[in-house]
């Protein structure tokens, strides 16, 4: 009885989403087109570096373009609890309005059909914002403007899960 009771109390106090990780530094990061000038590759955006402007190379931007995208590959699924997103410090913070975030296993329309886990609907200057995505499961993390033409940037996601091959809190 005892052991049982260890077991369950260990479980209970083990299992927090204070224990998650951001599984974004160990993916592959791409985007739709890459705006000139070198500094804006999709990498930028999960170097850990949440520095907010865009001139010491730590945001990524698209070109302007109908429905810019960013996509996360987590090299296999994995279940993610919360999101979050640091916004440029510098200027444009509007050009991610109406973003969504999209997680699941498709590359169908490159990743874009999959689920939504939210919408960006403003980030301040500066500011990061954190989207619960309630455990979905996906391999893949996108972040697009669906039918807006305009440039999307941001500096630094995180992506606060496990993989989906070991235990998770529910």
């Amino acid at each position: 009885m005892f052991l049982l009771t260890f077991i369950v109390l260990w479980v209970s106090v083990s299992c927090t989403t204070d224990n998650l990780q951001n599984v974004a530094i160990r993916g592959r990061a791409t985007q739709s087109t890459n705006y000139p000038g070198g500094l804006s590759a999709a990498i930028n955006a999960i170097d850990e570096n949440v520095d907010p402007l865009y001139s010491r190379g730590s945001c990524f931007s698209s070109q302007f373009e109908l429905s810019p995208w960013w996509r996360l590959d987590l090299l296999e699924t994995h279940t993610i609890s919360y999101i979050t997103i640091t916004n440029r410090g510098d200027c444009c913070a509007d050009y991610i309005n109406g973003a969504k975030i999209l997680i699941g296993d498709s590359l169908a329309n490159n990743g874009n059909n999959n689920p939504s886990c939210g919408t960006i609907t403003t980030i301040p200057l500066a500011g990061t914002q954190k989207f619960l995505c309630n455990n979905m499961k996906g391999r893949y993390v996108n972040i697009i403007l669906p039918g807006k033409s305009g440039y999307l940037n941001f500096c630094e996601v995180q992506v606060f899960g496990a993989p989906v091959n070991t235990r998770q809190c529910k």
